[in-house]
């Protein structure tokens, strides 16, 4: 399970990753900044919820 789970995660990883093509996206550089704060947020939580077993999920993701 945590192997297909991680396999996900990273997929949508890259697919946010896509969004990197000025020649197709507009984007400002604040905005990138919020996107890669934002998963390394995300990132932090779950390690906390690996060392603090009862931690709950995070808040969505909004531009």
């Amino acid at each position: 399970m945590a192997e297909s789970r991680t396999n996900k995660a990273l997929s949508a990883i890259a697919i946010i990753g896509n969004l990197s093509n000025r020649h197709v996206y507009e984007y400002e550089d604040a905005e990138v900044r919020k996107i890669v704060k934002a998963l390394r947020e995300a990132v932090s939580a779950v390690e906390e919820r690996f060392n603090a077993p009862k931690a709950r999920a995070g808040a969505r993701f909004k531009l």
